[in-house]
């Protein structure tokens, strides 16, 4: 029943004479961000209307734990994409004043990164290192 929450779009297609970020990548990332936005936002809709219409008090407890078991996970899914909806709202911010696109060590994440993951804030050394250093810490 689950629909896909990944957006779809046409790869950017970068030429040698323009800049990185420019106007038209940036509009190609914001489309991205808020078409994923709108399918997010489109899932908790029908989460929403999906678990109003089956609620059900049922005299079984077997069909009644089974029935709260499948409200939790899609609670649990929801609540993540809700984490995501917040994260891309961040994003869409980074886009408008200009930040967008660039890591914290000063280079570019890259096009091709951030079709991969629209909201990557860092480029893949930095990631790599991060997730190096997490799994020394929590093993």
């Amino acid at each position: 029943r689950s629909v896909s929450t990944e957006p779809t779009f046409a790869p950017y297609r970068t030429t040698r004479e323009e800049g990185y970020m420019n106007e038209d990548q940036k509009a190609h990332f914001r489309d991205i961000l808020l078409q994923w936005k709108h399918q997010l936002m489109e899932e908790v809709d029908r989460t929403v209307n999906h678990m109003k219409d089956e609620a059900a008090n049922y005299p079984d407890p077997a069909d009644r734990a089974s029935q709260e078991e499948e409200f939790s996970l899609e609670l649990k899914t929801r609540d993540r994409e809700r984490k995501l909806i917040r994260k891309i709202d961040n994003t869409l911010e980074l886009i408008d004043h200009d930040d967008y696109g660039y890591c914290s060590c000063g280079i570019e994440i890259g096009v091709q990164r951030l079709e991969a993951r629209p909201t990557a804030t860092q480029c893949i050394d930095c990631k790599t290192l991060a997730e190096i250093k997490e799994r020394q810490i929590h093993g």
